[in-house]
């Protein structure tokens, strides 16, 4: 007999455990296998969670900016590693070059496997190298990566040149009596700082700063020229120290290929004492599109009189009808949402034209123009408004390229344009939130050697509309693409 039916027989207690549970509980059911999960979930409509989740517009624009600046960056320094490689850098880009070994912000994609047997000169070596005109513009090429330069041995690295360039500008300088009485004390201070290293630089530093804040009788003018000089050994010292890591990389990456080489560069300084000789430094031009300076290229070669800031590179032509095509278009100036637009690329897979025995390669300038503006889509109509606005955005391109001097002028230039990695047009490997870019090439004939930049990839609109459409033309040796991305319109 069931025991609970005898227990009510007998008139006694149910033996089951159960018996006194909660009449409102939910019954035990064994074959019931959903266990109720004990993780606590957040409270719904919770604003400090939603504050964790989302940017405010300040934020937004800061991250923007970020990005932007890292962008930037990183273009700047893959340019310098193509102009050393190809034996037409500028000062900066040899300092910017030997940062690359231990720069962790590196795009390992960039990398050449002969990078490693180029010769670096000594950074202190560069600067010492040059005119005054020259530092002025390293220096502010230099101060343009210490500016966007966020990794904190990278930036030391920047600060300690800036302080090498001031030094040597002032030393350039034309001396007055003052001058001249520090400079006769000068091999006296270099015989007591320059064998310190920068941690009695820094204790000594510490030392004559409080000698200068004391009540002591002391000569302050010479204490204050001491100090001074104290700076710029502690930016060499610093400076000896980031050389002394890059040194060690490449010592490390040079032992796989050849260790009797890792050997003979570990026992030397790292770097090469020899300076490739430089052009004399020239202004820059508005919309700077090539280095300033060439490496490699005898006096002889420089360009004609008034037009040397026009010849940024060995290989870049500087005519006279160029130089009259160049004025014009920058005569025009830029507009309303333009900005000048100079990423340019190397062309992949270039080879030496068929005809550059009989006509010198050249290089062909550029005046271009990137249009920017406000994209309102259902997110930014949704955040934004029109007195506190959305990050701008690439709407489209102007290019204007100069062909004044082509040999067979029955044959106008045209453009290609290149998508890496097999990705074909109007396919997308480009993350969420961001944009795939791909190469514009520009094709002519001799003399004028083929040039492309990176751009946005989106779809082009043809229509003709004044002003915002679609335009190739090439006419009075200019060739003009000017186009802008179809806008995606929502419904409401």
């Amino acid at each position: 007999m069931n025991p609970d039916r005898q227990a009510m027989i007998d008139g006694s207690k149910s033996p089951r455990k159960d018996r006194d549970r909660d009449i409102t509980a939910p019954r035990y059911d064994s074959s019931n296998r959903i266990a109720k999960s004990s993780r606590q979930l957040p409270p719904r409509n919770n604003p400090a969670a939603a504050v964790g989740r989302y940017l405010t517009q300040d934020q937004q624009s800061e991250q923007f900016i970020a990005d932007e600046d890292k962008f930037v960056l990183k273009q700047a320094k893959k340019k310098a590693d193509i102009r050393v490689r190809e034996q037409r850098a500028q000062p900066v880009d040899y300092l910017a070059f030997g940062l690359r070994f231990i720069d962790p912000d590196r795009d390992s994609f960039d990398d050449d496997e002969d990078d490693i047997e180029i010769q670096i000169p000594a950074p202190e070596a560069v600067v010492e190298s040059l005119n005054e005109a020259q530092l002025k513009e390293l220096e502010e090429d230099v101060r343009s990566y210490h500016t966007l330069e966020h990794n904190a041995r990278n930036k030391e690295y920047w600060t300690a040149l800036l302080a090498l360039c001031s030094d040597r500008r002032q030393k350039l300088k034309p001396q007055g009596p003052e001058g001249r009485a520090v400079t006769s004390v000068a091999s006296d201070v270099d015989r007591i700082l320059s064998p310190k290293t920068l941690e009695q630089l820094e204790g000594l530093e510490k030392q004559i700063k409080a000698k200068l804040q004391s009540n002591e009788p002391i000569d302050t003018d010479y204490w204050e020229a001491l100090l001074k000089s104290l700076l710029v050994y502690k930016a060499k010292a610093k400076l000896k120290k980031v050389c002394a890591v890059i040194k060690e990389a490449r010592v490390e990456m040079l032992k796989a290929r050849d260790p009797e080489r890792a050997m003979a560069l570990e026992a030397s300084d790292g770097f090469s004492d020899r300076v490739p000789e430089l052009l004399p430094g020239a202004p820059k031009a508005v919309a700077k599109p090539a280095p300033s300076t060439t490496v490699g290229v005898s006096s002889s070669s420089a360009p004609p009189p008034g037009t040397a800031r026009f010849a940024s590179a060995g290989n870049e032509d500087f005519s006279q009808a160029t130089k009259a095509l160049y004025d014009r278009e920058v005569a025009r100036g830029v507009g309303e949402g333009e900005e000048i637009f100079a990423a340019e690329e190397a062309v992949p897979g270039i080879q030496k034209p068929l005809w550059a025995d009989k006509h010198r390669p050249r290089k062909p300038r550029y005046f271009n123009r990137v249009l920017m503006g406000y994209e309102w889509n259902k997110y930014n109509q949704t955040h934004y408004d029109h007195d506190n606005p959305p990050p701008k955005v690439v709407q489209g391109y102007r290019f204007n390229v100069f062909y004044p001097d082509l040999i067979d002028k029955t044959k106008a230039p045209t453009f290609k344009i290149i998508r890496e990695h097999g990705r074909r047009k109007g396919e997308s490997f480009a993350p969420a939130g961001k944009e795939d870019t791909c190469l514009i090439r520009f094709i002519a004939g001799p003399p004028y050697e083929d040039i492309a930049f990176r751009i946005v990839d989106r779809e082009w609109d043809y229509s003709a509309k004044k002003e915002r459409g679609f335009k190739s033309s090439f006419d009075k040796g200019i060739l003009q693409l000017h186009f802008q991305f179809k806008k995606v319109y929502y419904r409401k």
